[in-house]
């Protein structure tokens, strides 16, 4: 209570030093709101004026710059004139002069899994790019000969008897088949687990079947599952991580993949993310192991989805139970720097981009087909429930067939149940049609967006798992900035490096990892792209009130780049410095060589 009253006696006596600065109704109002909140401050108020460099707000459709801004107490309370901002603040606050650089919203990774950087990061990494990690750059390999020694490697220096040992990053495309045979032959006597580049699938040898203690029983008339081949993806994937959690939930390794991902979020000048599909298995231990880093105080907020198919398991396969559970979680996990969204959920359509099992309208070359990750009777329920519950909806969707059934389902529920500003939501959208943005738009959805999926996978796709035309025009942005329907991008970590910037410049260039210019004329302005790592991505998460632009009243949540993304040459854009962020109004340097891939 001491504590509380000193609080408020110097807010007021502040606020009294400002008033002859401040005297309108709307500096009156602002200093009554901050006397009313003066229990939540600390002894001294801290104030800092950030000037002397492009000031870009991302407020409105078009650029604006501000030549300053004021933050106190990690709320920002001035943008402006640096004239006015020193009239009004000079010896009472710090000073920060940007020297030139540019300040910009802190950015915001609106789909990202702590839960496969917990896997991903302390693990092995064998991908056909290379990947930024940490501690240096994985270099990618693109022949089946080339992973397969670059694996028995590995196993020989890392694998143990009794301990298994997992590698991230398989392809078929590139590194051939793969079964339950030649990893017995690579790793006789030592349990190994290959997850696939889409974590959507993972192949075991005998020792890891034993290891995990399963059966082919376990998995009787389970479709998505080869027993012979040690092959389980989707839904046998799915069924599967339950079973071996506490073996992908090992806490020193988990906890060490965590501090991983801690730093490459810094480093990428992030200062928010959000999981939409909470948990992948294990509540408690996820949880308990996320608040266990989020209890350092890193210099970011996380936001958590609930997972509707994951919690809809866990709670007897009752959807309507999975949603009663929903609504407790909030009020029992919430803490300072972790916050589940309220009415949010996340659901899933169609299978993965990288493992060419999303639904496509005419098929594959090979013949084929796709796989739904959710059967559709079960997700239609879904859907509707949820939908009729008044939740933001999300869904994970890939293919213009998955997309279509998305579609299809949500027209019915409106027609049955007609909603306003609801804000559903689609993830990842790998392919798509101009008649299908038609109608997202007519339905009031949204977008969140991989454009990485372009860089990484058209070149392949384009002669072996679509054709060239559907593979150059993947991840179609402009077809949605068109129609005005708002577009966030995301990595879905580790589906693309947690890299705003890089996602962002995929999106105004759409330019492969060959270096191949493909669909031009899907490319988008570099200020589009940049909200979308900004203001829209905040409000994918329904956040843009308080985060996502550089607007009086907001988080104080900053980036500072090295150049200004609008005024550089486009491909320049994702090897611009991140300098480092401000974060609730303190200033974190980035001491990382900035590496990009």
């Amino acid at each position: 209570m001491y504590k509380s009253i000193l609080a408020l006696v110097m807010v007021m006596a502040i606020s009294g030093c400002n008033n002859q600065d401040d005297a309108s109704p709307k500096a009156t109002q602002q200093a009554t709101s901050e006397q009313q909140a003066a229990v939540t401050l600390p002894y001294e108020l801290h104030q800092t004026i950030f000037f002397g460099g492009d000031i870009l707000t991302m407020n409105g459709d078009k650029p604006e710059y501000a030549e300053a801004v004021v933050e106190r107490e990690g709320r920002i309370i001035f943008v402006g004139t640096k004239a006015e901002a020193f009239k009004r603040f000079e010896g009472k606050a710090e000073l920060h002069d940007l020297k030139g650089n540019t300040l910009m919203p802190g950015f915001i990774e609106p789909h990202l899994h702590p839960s496969i950087a917990a896997l991903m990061l302390p693990n092995e990494v064998i991908a056909p790019h290379d990947w930024v990690l940490p501690t240096g750059v994985k270099k990618g390999v693109q022949t089946p000969e080339a992973y397969q020694k670059r694996l028995a490697e590995s196993i020989n220096e890392n694998a143990k008897a009794g301990k298994i040992f997992f590698a991230w990053g398989y392809h078929q495309l590139w590194h051939g088949s793969l079964n339950r045979g030649i990893l017995n032959r690579l790793s006789p006597d030592k349990p190994v687990a290959i997850i696939h580049r889409s974590f959507h699938e993972i192949f075991l040898n005998d020792k890891a079947i034993e290891l995990f203690g399963i059966t082919e029983e376990d998995f009787k008339g389970n479709p998505q599952v080869n027993w012979e081949e040690g092959h389980f993806y989707e839904g046998g994937w799915l069924a599967l991580v339950p079973k071996i959690g506490p073996f992908l939930l090992d806490p020193d390794s988990y906890k060490r993949g965590l501090s991983k991902m801690t730093q490459l979020v810094q480093q990428n000048g992030i200062t928010t993310i959000a999981e939409p599909g909470f948990p992948s298995s294990d509540f408690k231990m996820e949880y308990g192991l996320l608040k266990s880093e989020m209890d350092k105080k890193p210099p970011y907020d996380v936001y958590l989805i609930p997972n509707g198919t994951q919690l809809y398991a866990m709670a007897g396969n009752d959807n309507s139970k999975a949603m009663a559970v929903m609504e407790t979680l909030p009020a029992k996990y919430n803490t300072e720097n972790i916050e589940f969204l309220p009415k949010q959920v996340k659901l899933f359509a169609d299978g993965a981009i990288y493992s060419l099992l999303m639904q496509m309208e005419d098929g594959y070359p090979d013949g084929h087909h796709g796989e739904w990750m959710t059967p559709l009777d079960l997700f239609q329920d879904q859907l509707s429930l949820y939908w009729k519950n008044d939740y933001k909806i999300h869904v994970h969707s890939n293919g213009d067939l998955g997309i279509q059934q998305v579609l299809d389902f949500n027209s019915l529920d409106q027609q049955a149940y007609p909603r306003k500003d609801h804000r559903f939501t689609l993830h990842h959208m790998g392919y798509f049609t101009d008649k299908q943005a038609d109608e997202m738009k007519s339905l009031g959805m949204e977008a969140s967006v991989n454009p990485f999926y372009l860089w990484a996978l058209a070149d392949k796709y384009a002669t072996d798992g679509l054709g060239p035309e559907r593979a150059d025009s993947l991840v179609a942005v402009k077809k949605l900035v068109d129609r005005k329907i708002p577009v966030s991008f995301h990595s879905d970590f580790a589906m693309a490096p947690v890299e705003p910037l890089t996602l962002a410049w995929t999106a105004v260039n759409r330019v492969t990892a060959n270096n191949r210019k493909v669909s031009q004329d899907q490319r988008i302005d570099a200020y589009t792209a940049m909200k979308a790592i900004t203001i829209t991505a905040a409000r994918t998460l329904n956040l843009e009130t308080k985060i996502g632009s550089i607007e009086e009243g907001k988080t104080a949540n900053f980036t500072i780049l090295k150049a200004n993304p609008l005024k550089i040459d486009p491909m320049a854009i994702k090897d611009i410095a991140i300098l480092g962020t401000v974060f609730h109004g303190d200033f974190n340097i980035n001491k990382a060589a900035n590496l990009k891939h």
